[in-house]
């Protein structure tokens, strides 16, 4: 899962990041409105954090552009403001929730999480692949039945595996989706993680499942091993 954290306070911008990070989703970090809005409507997220009060342009102003151009991502407002008109003004804008500064780290991941369970028929909360499966509310990937000690990232790797079965996703991919935009893409980071998650996947002499596509990339799909 892919989340923008548009936040011109660095210290706060900081604190969401290694906490969603954490949480095992790819981050990336606007800490402008401008930046924030060409971000939002170049690259694909599932979920939106906008400050209200930016320079450059507003959270709200960054809410109603998105929703006029029909994005679909679920967006949650943070500010400092906490009046009845302000939160009105911004669910009418088009935000999906609205937190208050200062709120709780543990109460901004619960409606980040809420956000993410209902964003659209696209979500899904569970994902299976042959005898994979992936709780995204839990965070907990198990094979046969059988808990998976995964890292936060080799999760997210495995998740964006499940969403596209029998498809091959190239390694920039991967780098652009699961890492954050400026990791270098001649670094070997890729590869390592992949091996590490087959080696838990295949467990005893199991199909790892992900197979390289020399020269490209990875595949999930069910085969004889390499």
């Amino acid at each position: 899962m892919r989340i923008l954290v548009v936040e011109d306070d660095r210290k706060v911008a900081r604190f969401l990041e290694r906490a969603l990070q954490e949480e095992g989703y790819t981050v990336d970090v606007a800490a402008d409105g401008i930046e924030g809005a060409m971000k939002a409507r170049v690259e694909k997220y599932d979920l939106l954090v906008l400050d209200v009060m930016l320079p450059g342009r507003s959270g709200l102003e960054i809410t109603r552009d998105l929703r006029r151009e029909e994005s679909p991502a679920p967006i949650l407002l943070l500010t400092a403001r906490d009046s009845k008109q302000d939160i009105v003004a911004g669910l009418d804008a088009g935000a999906d929730d609205y937190l208050t500064k200062p709120f709780s780290l543990s109460e901004a991941l619960a409606r980040i999480r809420a956000l993410l369970r209902r964003g659209g028929s696209q979500r899904t909360d569970r994902l299976t692949y042959d005898d994979v499966e992936l709780d995204r509310i839990r965070h907990e990937a198990r094979r046969r039945g059988a808990l998976l000690d995964l890292t936060p990232r080799e999760f997210a790797l495995l998740e964006y595996f499940l969403l596209r079965p029998g498809q091959v996703v190239r390694r920039t991919e991967l780098l652009e989706n699961v890492w954050d935009l400026s990791f270098d893409p001649m670094s070997n980071v890729v590869d390592v993680h992949v091996a590490n998650l087959r080696k838990k996947l295949r467990g005893s002499n199991l199909d790892p499942l992900i197979h390289t596509v020399r020269g490209v990339g990875y595949i999930l799909e069910r085969k004889e091993e390499e």
